[in-house]
C-alpha cells in the first residue's frame, strides 16, 4: 500500500526568514518544508529521505570522573544534499542551551530550536557535500550514566537526546568515534579500535569508522568493565571483546566459555543459513548491570543484561534455554535488523520476528526436533496469547505516524505471535523455499532498508499461495481463531468429523493454517495434520476410524487459536507420553479455563498440583508452576486461598522431596517460596534462609537467598533483620544497590513504601527499569494490595510521561508490574473510570493498559 503523505508550509512565524524562492518547474522538483513538530513524523522522515545521502557523523565526548560534571561534544555532521531549497531539521530532544557553538558549511550561525529540532536555513546549505560543526553539551536522555559507567540505548529514537542527528531508521550513515575517558576505564564501540592514548589520569580511545548504521544502532559502553578475548573461526579468526562487572569468580569461570561457544555456534549457523559471512567489521558484547532490556543489538557491540549471561551452577533449564535464546536472537539481528533495516519503525517487528523465529531455528540442530518444538511452544504460544486474547490487542504490523510513539510498537506480539506466523508461512511454503527467498531478500538489500511488503513480494516469486490474502488475516490483523469441531460416530466408528472456526472477538474471519491433532486410544495414540484453509474442513481421513477416548488439538504445538478441551483429557494427561503433547494441553486447559468454558481455577488449580511429581520434564514443571501462581493468587478470592493453602504447600514441598532431579526440586521450591502464607511454612523457609541450608537435593546461590528474603519480608511476623542481613551478604557492588532500591518497596512500614511511591515520580528515580519493576511488583503484591491500592491512580496518571521518558518496555512493564495481580472489583473501578475520563486517550498506551489489566476484569467474572 502507498501511502499519500500531505506537506504544508512552515507556519510558525519563520517564514520570513527561512522563505525561499521556488522556480515553478514541475510538481516533482518543488520542496515543500513539512511542518516543524515534535518527534520525528513520518512526513518529514520521507523529505529528508528524498534529499540527504552519505552521512557521516564524527562524535568527540569527553567524559568526567564525576557524574556531576557536564560530557561535553565535538560534533561533525557531513551529508550529501540533493537540492538546498528547504529548510533542514536536525533532530536534537534537548534543552538548546547545551549547543555552545554552530557552523555551517564554515559560517558561524545563530543556533535556531524548534519542537526538539535545530533548524538550519536553506541559505546556509549548498547542493552536494555539507558540512556541519557543533560544540555542545551532550544530552544525557540515552547515555544511561552511572557513577564509574555508563552505556548509551539509542532504540528506537534517542540518538536525538544525546547528539543532533537524522533520527530515523533508513537514513544509515558511518560513525568517527573518539571518547576521552578516564584513564582506569575501558570502552567498546560499534568499530574496532584503531588505538588509545593515555595522558595523566586521562584515556582516549579512537575507533575505526563503523559500517553503515541506523542510529539507534550506533553504540558505545565505558567504565570500570574488565575484559577478555577470544578468535572466533565463524570470524576467520577476528577477535571478539567482551566487557563485564561481574566480581563472582565460579559464575565467571563457569559462564564465559559458554557464552562465546553460544555466539560462534550461533554465527556459524547464520553464516550458513544466510549464505553471507558476518556482515560486519567487529563482533563483541557487554553484559550490564540492570540493563533495561535483555539483550540490544549493537553490531560491534552487543549489549546484554549481565544476570542473563552468568548464571551460577543451580541454573534451572529455563534459565540457561533463556541465555541461548538471548544470545541467539541478538547474534541475529546482525543480519535481520542490523544489515537489512527496516524503512521505518511500523515494520520493526520484521527484525524481531526473525530474530526469534532464526533464533529457534539455530537451536534445532542442537537440541533435537521433538526439544525445539517444546521449547517454541513454550516460549511463544502463552505470550502470545497473553496479548491477543485481550481487548487491547494490536495486529503484528502497526501504523505510526511519529517515531515518538515507536516505543509503543514493541510487546508479546511482535515477539511471541510473529514467530508462531512465521513458523506458519515456512509451512506454507516449504522450508528450502522460504529459504531462497529470504536470501534473495538478504542480498538484494543488504546494508539498506526494506519493508514487509518488499519481503512478500519476493516471497511471493516461491510459492503459487497467495501471501497477500494470508498476509491480511495474520499480520495485519488482532485476534486468535475459536476452534471447534463435531465428531458423528455409529457402532464407536467415526462417520463423519469437521472442525470449524470463528474469531475470538472482531469481525468473522479465516486464519489458514496447518496444525495436528491427537486422537487417544486405550493403548496408543494417532497423531493427524489438518491444514485448516476454510471456516469448516471435514477430516476425512477420520472417517472410518475408532471413536478416541479423548481427542487433543494442536499437539504439535504449531497452531494457533483457542483450542476444544476433552474432559476425558483432563482426566488422563498425565498418561501422555510426548512432554511437547501435555505442554500443549496444558496451556489449552489454561486459556480455556481464562475464557470461563470447562474447566474452573479451582478445578484447574487440582489438576495441575496432581501432576507435580509425576511430570518430569522440566520446562512443562516450570509451565505448570507459574500457572499454579497464576491461579492461586489472581483467580482465586483471599478467603478460597485461605481455605486452600495448607493444601498447597503440602503438595509442593511433597512433589519437591518426589522429584529426583535437582532443577525440578529447584523449580517446586520456588513455588513454595512463592505462595506460602502459613506460619508453619514461614519458619521452615527462615530457617533455610537463615542458616543458607537449602532442602536436599538442591542448590541455592546468592541471588535466590536474596529472592527469599524478598518473599519473607511480604510476610508478616518475619523477623526485621532478614533485609538487612542479606544485605551484608551481597558482595558485589551493583547488586547491593539494586537491593538497596528494591527495599522500601518491601518495608512493613506503609509509611515509607509511601514515600517510595512518590519518589517513582521523579524520573531520577526511574533511570533503572529493571529495578523499578521488580519494586513494584512487591509493592503491589496480593499480600499488600489493601494498601498499594491508593497508587493505582496515580500510576495511570503516570503512563504519559513513563513513555516519554523512559525506554521502549518500561510502559508495558509498568502496567503489568502494578496491575499484574489485582482482583478486587475497586481495583477493577479504577481502571474503568480512567478509562471513562480520558475518551481521547493515546489509544496505544490505551491498548497497554488493556493488555496489563485483562486478568483483572476476567477475574470479575470467574469470580462470581
Amino acid at each position: 500500500m502507498i501511502q499519500v503523505l500531505k506537506t504544508t508550509l512552515l507556519s510558525f512565524g519563520f517564514f520570513a526568514l527561512f522563505s525561499i524562492a521556488v522556480p515553478v518547474l514541475s510538481t516533482a522538483s518543488i520542496q515543500i518544508d513539512p511542518i516543524v513538530e515534535a518527534g520525528v513524523s513520518r512526513r518529514l522522515a520521507v523529505h529528508r529521505k528524498s534529499l540527504l545521502s552519505k552521512i557521516n557523523y564524527g562524535l568527540n565526548f569527553s567524559v568526567p570522573l564525576s557524574r556531576d560534571e557536564r560530557i561535553t561534544l565535538v560534533e561533525t555532521i557531513s551529508f550529501q544534499l540533493l537540492s538546498a531549497n528547504s529548510l533542514l531539521q536536525i533532530d536534537f530532544k534537548e534543552d538548546p542551551a547545551k549547543i555552545k557553538m554552530l557552523k555551517v558549511n564554515g559560517l558561524k550561525i545563530p543556533v535556531s530550536h524548534k519542537f526538539e529540532h535545530l533548524l538550519i536555513a536553506a541559505r546556509y546549505l549548498k547542493p552536494g557535500k555539507n558540512m556541519i560543526v557543533i560544540e555542545l553539551e551532550a544530552g544525557e536522555g540515552a547515555l544511561n550514566r552511572n557513577s564509574d559507567y555508563l552505556y548509551t540505548l539509542f532504540v528506537p529514537d534517542r540518538a536525538r537526546t544525546v547528539f543532533p542527528c537524522f533520527d530515523q531508521p533508513d537514513l544509515k550513515a558511518i560513525y568517527d568515534l573518539t571518547l576521552n575517558l578516564p584513564s582506569n576505564w575501558e570502552a567498546m564501540a560499534n568499530g574496532p579500535l584503531k588505538h588509545a592514548v593515555v595522558k595523566a589520569d586521562r584515556k582516549t580511545f579512537y575507533f575505526e569508522s563503523s559500517d553503515l548504521l541506523s542510529t539507534y544502532l550506533f553504540a558505545f559502553s565505558a567504565g570500570k568493565f574488565e575484559g577478555v578475548q577470544q578468535h572466533f573461526n565463524a570470524l576467520k579468526n577476528k577477535r571478539v571483546d567482551f566487557l563485564y562487572r561481574e566480581t563472582d569468580t565460579a559464575k565467571i569461570k563457569r559462564s564465559i566459555p559458554d557464552v562465546y561457544k553460544i555466539h560462534e555456534d550461533a554465527l556459524s549457523y547464520y553464516e550458513n543459513w544466510t549464505g553471507i559471512p558476518y556482515p560486519f567489521k567487529k563482533f563483541g558484547f557487554v553484559a550490564i548491570p540492570d540493563f533495561q532490556f535483555g539483550g540490544m543489538e549493537h553490531p560491534g557491540n552487543i549489549h546484554y543484561r549481565a544476570s542473563t549471561l552468568f548464571l551460577d551452577e543451580g541454573a534451572t533449564k529455563d534459565q540457561r534455554n533463556s541465555r541461548n535464546n538471548l544470545i541467539a536472537h541478538e547474534t541475529a539481528h546482525m543480519w535481520f535488523g542490523d544489515m537489512v533495516t527496516m524503512n521505518w519503525f511500523s515494520d520493526v517487528w520484521m527484525k524481531e520476528v526473525f530474530a526469534n523465529f532464526m533464533a529457534d531455528k539455530s537451536m534445532e540442530d542442537s537440541i533435537g526436533r521433538n526439544e525445539y518444538d517444546l521449547k517454541f511452544l513454550v516460549d511463544h504460544v502463552p505470550a502470545a496469547y497473553g496479548i491477543d486474547r485481550t481487548r487491547g490487542s494490536n495486529p503484528i504490523r502497526q501504523d505510526l505516524d511519529n517515531l515518538k510513539d515507536a516505543g509503543s510498537m514493541y510487546g508479546n506480539i511482535i515477539y511471541h505471535k510473529a514467530p508462531i506466523m512465521m513458523r506458519q508461512l515456512e509451512r506454507l511454503m516449504g522450508e528450502e523455499r522460504f529459504q531462497l527467498g529470504v536470501r534473495k531478500y538478504l542480498k538484494d538489500f543488504a546494508y539498506g532498508n526494506a519493508s514487509w511488503p518488499d519481503l512478500i513480494n519476493i516471497l511471493s516469486q516461491y510459492t503459487s499461495t497467495d501471501l497477500l490474502k494470508w498476509n491480511k488475516v495474520w499480520v495485519n490483523e488482532t485476534g486468535r481463531p475459536i476452534i471447534s469441531y463435531d465428531m458423528k460416530v455409529k457402532d464407536n466408528i467415526i462417520t463423519n468429523f469437521t472442525i470449524s472456526q470463528k474469531a475470538e472477538y472482531g469481525e468473522n474471519r479465516v486464519w489458514p493454517q496447518t496444525f495436528e491433532l491427537t486422537f487417544f486410544y486405550p493403548n496408543h495414540s494417532r497423531e493427524l495434520t489438518i491444514h485448516m484453509n476454510a471456516a469448516q474442513v471435514e477430516l476425512k481421513i477420520a472417517a472410518g476410524m475408532e471413536k478416541p477416548i479423548f481427542v487433543l488439538f494442536n499437539s504439535s504445538g504449531q497452531g494457533y487459536g483457542l483450542w476444544p478441551v476433552d474432559t476425558a483429557m483432563m482426566e488422563r494427561i498425565y498418561g501422555v507420553d510426548k512432554p511437547l503433547t501435555r505442554a500443549s494441553a496444558y496451556v489449552s486447559l489454561y486459556e480455556n479455563m481464562l475464557s470461563g468454558r470447562l474447566v474452573k481455577p479451582e478445578a484447574l488449580l487440582n489438576i495441575l498440583l496432581n501432576g507435580l511429581d509425576r511430570e518430569n520434564e522440566e520446562l512443562n514443571l516450570k509451565l505448570i508452576s507459574n500457572y499454579i501462581s497464576s491461579i492461586y493468587w489472581t483467580f482465586i478470592s483471599p478467603a478460597e486461598r485461605e481455605k486452600i493453602v495448607v493444601n498447597l504447600e503440602q503438595s509442593l514441598w511433597k512433589a519437591m522431596e518426589q522429584q529426583t532431579m535437582p532443577n525440578h526440586k529447584k523449580i517446586l521450591f520456588k513455588a513454595y517460596q512463592d505462595i506460602f502464607s502459613t506460619s508453619q511454612a514461614g519458619n521452615l523457609l527462615y530457617t533455610i534462609w537463615k542458616n543458607q541450608a537449602a532442602p536436599e537435593g538442591i542448590k541455592l546461590t546468592e541471588d535466590d537467598y536474596t529472592s527469599l528474603s524478598y518473599s519473607l519480608a511480604l510476610r508478616p511476623g518475619m523477623p526485621a533483620e532478614v533485609l538487612n542481613q542479606q544485605l551484608t551478604r551481597i558482595t558485589n557492588p551493583d547488586r547491593r544497590k539494586r537491593f538497596e532500591f528494591i527495599v522500601p518497596a518491601l518495608s512493613n512500614d506503609e509509611s515509607v513504601r509511601d514515600v517510595f511511591f512518590r519518589g517513582l515520580e521523579l524520573k531520577s528515580n526511574r533511570e533503572k527499569e529493571s529495578n523499578v519493576t521488580t519494586a513494584l511488583v512487591y509493592l503491589h503484591h496480593p499480600l499488600r494490595q489493601d494498601a498499594s491500592i491508593k497508587y493505582l491512580a496515580k500510576s495511570l496518571d503516570m503512563l504519559t510521561e513513563i513513555q516519554i521518558t523512559g525506554d521502549i518496555f518500561f510502559p508495558e512493564s509498568w502496567l503489568q508490574a502494578t496491575f499484574g495481580s489485582y482482583q478486587s472489583s475497586a481495583a477493577r473501578k479504577i481502571v474503568s473510570d480512567f478509562l471513562a475520563t480520558h475518551p481521547t486517550y493515546n489509544p496505544k498506551l490505551k491498548a497497554k493498559i488493556l493488555q496489563a489489566t485483562d486478568n483483572l476484569f476476567r477475574t470479575q467474572q470467574l469470580l462470581k
